[in-house]
């Protein structure tokens, strides 16, 4: 085992989350396939070129118990972290794109940092790593 490939976050809707995180997010959309029980393989990844690390798998709540679940995965924590090489850039596209950051911009020892929302809550890091 070398890397984990899928973290799995629960959506309500596969099309609305496609279009969140390939539009304003810049994501890739690299699988949706039916699957025999009536759900979908849906896949995103970053867009910013070839698969590096971890993807999400877009899965649509299934019943009440995950249907409560959805943006709020992490108990209210940052629970995702975007990495960035260029902070300026990808700070203003999202702001473009509407994305609503929750925490302005700070510099901290681990890097600089703000924290965003996606379209159902759950907290996101725009993260620019500090050099090691």
């Amino acid at each position: 085992m070398n890397r984990i490939a899928l973290v799995s976050l629960v959506v309500d809707d596969y099309d609305e989350a496609i279009c969140f995180y390939t539009e304003a997010l810049g994501f890739r959309l690299v699988e949706d396939r039916p699957k025999p029980d009536g759900f979908r393989w849906v896949v995103v990844e970053p867009g910013g070129g070839p698969a590096q690390g971890t993807a999400l798998l877009l899965a649509r709540a299934r019943n009440e118990a995950e249907r409560s679940r959805v943006g709020d995965q992490t108990g209210g924590r940052v629970g995702f972290f975007l990495y960035t090489d260029d902070f300026a850039r990808d700070h203003a596209r999202l702001l473009a794109a509407g994305v609503t950051f929750v925490r302005e911009p700070r510099h901290e020892p681990y890097g600089t940092v703000a924290v965003f929302q996606d379209l159902y809550g759950n907290l996101w890091d725009l993260l620019h790593p500090a050099a090691r």
